[in-house]
């Protein structure tokens, strides 16, 4: 028998729980990866390459990803010390919206933990942040 393919088989996981995140977020008129980068800029504006470090993203995915939440007002850009540093901050409206969708979100979290039960969605957490930290030094820069 094969070895399942561990890549497909995350990959899988985590659409299949983006998806009931979107949905509980869909009235808000946000997506999960929405929310995620409003929450990471909604106490301080970050540089684009410290944003797209801190969420797992190149920083061409994220410079796509911030477009449509800049065009609704959410977020804006900045020059940062030097010419070549751009600053992402969150706008009043963001804040509001973060506030707005922060009750969807616990909904989704909720019925995540509620599916897998609390000691399993801990040991998920621990399993996910120890393949972080073994897996993630074996990336090369030219990825």
């Amino acid at each position: 028998m094969d070895t399942p393919c561990t890549c497909f088989a995350l990959r899988r996981l985590t659409r299949t729980v983006s998806r009931l995140y979107d949905q509980h977020l869909a009235a808000t008129g946000i997506k999960a990866t929405q929310f995620a980068l409003l929450r990471a800029v909604q106490h301080e504006a970050r540089p684009i390459t410290q944003l797209a470090d801190l969420l797992g993203l190149e920083r061409t995915t994220l410079t796509r990803n911030l477009r449509p939440l800049q065009d609704a007002g959410l977020l804006v850009q900045s020059a940062g010390r030097d010419a070549r540093q751009r600053l992402v901050a969150i706008t009043p409206e963001g804040k509001d919206k973060v506030r707005e969708a922060k009750a969807a979100w616990r909904k989704a979290q909720s019925a995540v933990q509620q599916a897998l039960g609390d000691g399993p969605t801990r040991a998920l957490h621990e399993d996910i942040a120890l393949a972080m930290a073994r897996i993630s030094p074996l990336l090369t820069e030219e990825q």
